[in-house]
């Protein structure tokens, strides 16, 4: 074969060897390019995991919270004053009450309200190890997507405990932790008009706010309408967590404020 015959035979694999070489440039230079532009999150504060305590918006946005561990009776009531007002909250549910009350789980949902994890066992997840963490966290989660169909990906630490190990699980798992910056001390039973005042005239209450309720709580229901009556009189719109949360583009300032990267 000549010199001619052989350069002319290879000049296709050249061809495609260059296409190849300049996709892949093309490919790593939007990687570098777009990615971060789209995935940044950083939940870390000097070593420290956070989950989300309240969100930074100019918007006049808070989000009202219900734990749901233990009792039921006062749901419906809680779910009728919600609807009165158009307001929708987030409901964070152990796996016990997902067994023990399934059509009120059904009733939250088609209420257009969000379903969130509250573990399974409502143990402090912070003396559990990775497994138990994940287990304590999936189990509901395949509870409700089988009864529901809904994929949750909020979640809440029973009592509040978290420590870095269990904020990595939760993440690891596809959830977002969040926590509160309000605290309506409603399971401290001190009534409704402290309920009101507390929530209402909260030192944090701004924009971006998490407010923590309990529906199974003795004076929730009777503080309830007030409470948002109150916060939309002062100019508040009342949005369920899975809203007033940033998914991506985000980090976390010491408070656990979570602030969006164009800040």
């Amino acid at each position: 074969m000549s010199k001619k015959e052989h350069k002319k035979l290879n000049i296709p694999t050249v061809a495609k060897s260059g296409f190849f070489w300049f996709a892949l440039l093309l490919l790593i230079v939007c990687s570098v390019l777009y990615l971060p532009t789209v995935t940044s999150v950083s939940s870390s504060v000097d070593g420290r995991e956070l989950p989300i305590y309240c969100v930074e918006t100019p918007k006049k946005q808070v989000a009202l919270s219900f734990d749901a561990a233990w009792g039921c009776e006062d749901t419906m009531t809680l779910l009728d004053i919600l609807a009165k007002y158009n307001v929708h909250a987030t409901f964070f549910m152990t796996g016990g009450w997902v067994d023990s009350y399934p059509e009120d789980v059904k009733k939250i949902l088609a209420a257009g309200h969000d379903l969130g994890n509250h573990s399974q066992n409502h143990k402090n997840m912070s003396q559990l190890s990775d497994e138990e963490c994940k287990q304590e966290l999936m189990s509901v989660h395949s509870k409700v997507k089988e009864l529901t169909g809904y994929e949750m990906f909020l979640f809440r630490p029973p009592y509040g405990d978290y420590d870095n190990h269990v904020i990595t699980n939760a993440r690891d798992c596809g959830y977002y932790p969040i926590q509160w910056d309000v605290d309506s001390l409603d399971w401290k039973d001190y009534g409704a008009d402290s309920i009101i005042q507390t929530v209402t005239q909260h030192e944090h209450l701004g924009n971006g706010s998490i407010i923590l309720m309990h529906n199974g709580a003795k004076y929730t229901k009777d503080a309830l309408e007030t409470v948002i009556t109150t916060l939309q009189g002062a100019g508040y719109e009342l949005v369920p967590v899975s809203q007033l949360i940033y998914r991506e583009q985000y980090h976390m300032d010491h408070e656990g404020r979570q602030i969006p990267d164009s800040k």
